[in-house]
């Protein structure tokens, strides 16, 4: 039976699908195209629309594990005037987005928590029946999965954005063996992933993030006690 804070939890993660996962490929192909490569735009790709970057199989593993991914934008690195420069930094831009959009999440998670409340409503809060609470653990849940959204995304593995972040060091021999044996490494990882290897690790990162983000924000208690 599921409990209120899974619930929540698999909603977030739906939301995450659908609004953030299209943030963090629109980041993709807009970056691209400051870069020069147009690709991206003429495939319907620097879009919000969810329909133009859901992948299945990643929205399914967001749904079951909490990390995932979208179709991975289409890029031309002949369109950029230093190609493996221009696929990191495109590559870069997805992870990033991501960040931002918990760090934001974090700076209004940070004045929920900091608001004043009546004994009643603290009350409600503890007994896990109140707005305050919900709201607290839907912006929490939100800013967890996006930062691992954008720790997971790194891993340099194809498809995910760090493999091409991984090419601006690497040779094109590198490159080539990778991209032979890219099936391979991409259901491997895949299986990994669903085992639960990766979770201890992901989850020990994602939790360092978060509290360098509380860190980073912890002015706005400061700021809600003088307006309050």
């Amino acid at each position: 039976m599921f409990s209120t804070d899974n619930i929540i939890n698999y909603g977030v993660r739906i939301l995450i699908i659908f609004m953030i996962l299209p943030v963090h490929e629109f980041a993709h192909a807009w970056s691209a195209k400051k870069l020069g490569d147009d690709t991206a735009e003429y495939m319907g790709r620097l879009t919000l629309n969810p329909i133009s970057h859901i992948d299945p199989i990643g929205a399914l593993c967001l749904l079951l594990t909490g990390f995932g991914w979208a179709k991975p934008v289409p890029v031309n690195p002949l369109h950029f005037k230093k190609y493996r420069a221009g696929m990191a930094l495109t590559a870069a831009a997805g992870p990033l987005s991501n960040l931002l959009v918990a760090f934001i999440a974090s700076v209004i998670y940070r004045v929920v928590v900091a608001i004043p409340v009546s004994p009643e409503t603290l009350m409600q809060y503890y007994q896990q029946e109140g707005v305050l609470y919900f709201t607290q653990l839907i912006l929490y849940y939100f800013i967890i999965i996006n930062i691992g959204l954008a720790i997971f995304n790194l891993i340099p593995i194809p498809p995910l954005d760090g493999s091409r972040i991984l090419s601006y060091f690497t040779s094109a021999k590198f490159d080539r063996m990778v991209d032979k044996y890219q099936i391979y490494i991409y259901f491997g990882f895949i299986i990994v992933m669903l085992s639960g290897i990766l979770d201890r690790p992901m989850n020990f990162l994602r939790t360092s993030v978060f509290d360098l983000f509380m860190f980073l924000t912890g002015w706005v208690d400061k700021l809600v006690a003088i307006i309050a």
